[in-house]
């Protein structure tokens, strides 16, 4: 194939289709769900009916003059690239980042990717005796980011499109109210918009992973549980009461000496994250909660937000 005449229909670097040429290779790609099945399927990945009938409109069938020849390689070789490191717990990007005003295939290619993953994260899960409730549980992440982006005016997908890869590789579980991410020697907790983070749901989740993974991934051996987060700047103090919480999840967790992540913007992901929006100025942004007159008022006051990094034992 000509990898210059591919960037160019789709309209995205050289690079990244070298990238994606050389880590999926020859590999196995897997098929998409059935037409008939995906109504249901999406139901399971929750995915909210605005959402689900995009995804059916752009659909993949065979001859569909929505999918050119090489969108149907993008997809093919995303899905092998991803498969080809099933059980892997790194970052993974599918692929480019497309021009998603283009249409549905254009805008959800790597949500098709992911549905035809959901069979083989789930075989992987079956294969480590994981519960199909977990299963489920964790893989329902498409349907609330994909709900994030729309709320986020498609602001939100360049980011998710990597985070997912988590999900059908069997790197990350949610277990209650945390997700739970495989490493070296520390269990990575992520924080899902799920409800409130009491110091209970906190604790739940925490000891459903301590017997998750001696059980589930026995030849892993984990000895602290980790965060990265913003939510972890002990400058929310200076705003939020001492029972709060967040105050009180902070209190869990031995910081690590400060270092700014590369290409890692704190004030850009608490705006992300608390207002689901990069782009309402600061003086149009709700004030309902605490945390967001914090983040408003640090940010107008000139200030900013760092990303911290903490632990504490199993």
């Amino acid at each position: 194939m000509d990898l210059d005449d591919t960037a160019a229909r789709l309209g995205v670097p050289v690079e990244d289709v070298d990238r994606v040429h050389r880590l999926a290779g020859d590999r196995t790609s897997a098929p998409l769900p059935a037409r008939a099945d995906a109504p249901a399927i999406l139901d399971r990945l929750a995915v909210r009916p605005d959402d689900a009938a995009e995804i059916m409109a752009g659909w993949p069938d065979p001859g569909s003059p929505l999918w050119t020849p090489e969108l149907r390689w993008l997809l093919d070789r995303s899905i092998a690239l991803v498969r080809a490191d099933l059980g892997g717990h790194g970052w993974l990007p599918p692929g480019p980042a497309l021009p998603r005003d283009r249409g549905p295939a254009w805008r959800h290619l790597y949500v098709y990717a992911y549905l035809a993953l959901v069979d083989v994260a789930r075989e992987y899960h079956h294969d480590h005796g994981i519960p199909d409730a977990v299963s489920w549980a964790t893989l329902a992440d498409l349907g609330r980011n994909l709900a994030i982006d729309r709320r986020m005016h498609r602001e939100g997908w360049p980011v998710m499109q990597s985070w997912l890869t988590l999900h059908v590789r069997g790197g990350l579980y949610e277990l209650g109210r945390l997700q739970h991410h495989r490493g070296d020697t520390a269990i990575e907790l992520h924080i899902p918009e799920s409800g409130p983070l009491t110091p209970e749901a906190v604790e739940a989740s925490l000891d459903e992973a301590r017997a998750f993974f001696p059980r589930h991934f026995p030849d892993e051996h984990y000895t602290a549980f980790s965060c990265g987060s913003w939510l972890l700047d002990p400058q929310l103090r200076e705003y939020l009461p001492g029972d709060s919480n967040i105050v009180r999840f902070q209190q869990r967790f031995a910081l690590e000496p400060y270092e700014e992540p590369e290409g890692l913007n704190a004030d850009v992901e608490a705006l992300r994250f608390v207002f689901r929006s990069l782009t309402t100025p600061l003086d149009q942004l709700p004030r309902r909660t605490a945390l967001q007159r914090a983040i408003v008022d640090h940010l107008t006051a000139g200030r900013h937000w760092h990303w911290r990094r903490g632990r504490f034992p199993i």
